[in-house]
């Protein structure tokens, strides 16, 4: 039996709205097809259209609670890519200027190209009184973020099944693999919601968690604790790739979260409080570096 996340309702924002229904007829050319591959936006320039939305909840599709600067994106289902593309950084260029804004949801209804910011980014680029403006835009491997990543079991997890919800990584992760003492590495499937879920007995770990981004950058945290709901930051970042152990738990818990069901198998919505963390500094690469990182990323398949 397969667990389902519903799609949280996702409303336009008054100007938005009004303005949305004329440009569909009039239909902006993009760059990208609507019938891509679902796959991440890249680090190349890709031409679209945005729009802006007013959160319904506390969480988007990915389940992270809001950045703090509220500067966050929602994307069409080819370019949410099942939540492969959750906690990864784009740039958004419009007719006022620049914003980097985290992908933090996904918009059903949306085309490839077409994104869906927050009010606040939307500020950032173009008036709210538009609606809808032309943009041009790329993903930013490597992005700074607010942290080192950070790791929170769902509630219900335990020795017989867990999920895992990772943040503050930017990059994509591909791949996501455990294993406790003595024992061997056990790989997560990634659900649609954005959590890492291992449906076999674990153990109860200790667990090392090794995690490999699109770009072929591994890092492992060590000694992450099966404590559902709290939040376990680590000193593990993927610019660079290391092996780190991970800091003890904080002591403050989540926010509202899943409750499994009798399969084991919930729909999980874990809000992990935000502790304060210290930002440090990540170069941001080169065009060469850039164009490298590019070329690394896989290709989407049909």
């Amino acid at each position: 039996m397969t667990a389902h996340r519903l799609l949280r309702p996702r409303w336009l924002a008054t100007g938005g709205a009004v303005l949305l229904a004329g440009v569909l007829g009039i239909a902006l050319l993009l760059q990208n097809g609507g019938g891509a591959c679902a796959a991440p936006p890249t680090s190349a320039k890709h031409k679209g259209k945005a729009t802006f939305y007013d959160l319904a909840g506390a969480t988007g599709n990915c389940n992270f609670r809001p950045p703090a600067d509220d500067l966050y994106v929602a994307l069409g289902r080819t370019e949410y890519s099942a939540a492969l593309s959750c906690g990864s950084y784009i740039d958004v260029t419009g007719p006022k200027g620049k914003v980097r804004v985290k992908v933090f949801d996904s918009c059903p209804e949306c085309t490839v190209g077409w994104l869906d910011l927050s009010r606040t980014a939307f500020k950032k680029i173009a008036d709210p009184v538009q609606g809808v403006v032309p943009i041009t835009y790329r993903a930013v491997p490597n992005a700074t973020t607010p942290g080192p990543l950070s790791i929170t079991f769902a509630e219900g997890s335990s020795q017989y099944w867990w999920a895992v919800l990772i943040d503050n990584h930017a990059n994509p992760i591909k791949s996501v693999k455990a294993k406790g003492p003595g024992g061997s590495w056990m790989t997560a499937t990634h659900a649609d919601y954005n959590f890492w879920i291992i449906d076999r007995r674990t153990g109860g770990g200790p667990f090392q968690i090794k995690m490999t981004d699109i770009y072929g950058n591994t890092v492992t945290a060590k000694n992450i604790k099966l404590i559902p709901k709290k939040k376990q930051t680590t000193s593990v970042r993927f610019a660079g790739g290391s092996t780190v152990t991970a800091s003890p738990p904080k002591s403050h818990s989540a926010s509202p979260s899943p409750s499994p069901s009798s399969k084991k198998k919930p729909s999980p919505s874990v809000s992990p409080s935000e502790a304060p963390l210290t930002e440090a500094a990540t170069v941001e690469p080169t065009q060469e570096e850039d164009l490298a990182l590019a070329a690394a990323a896989p290709k989407p398949t049909c």
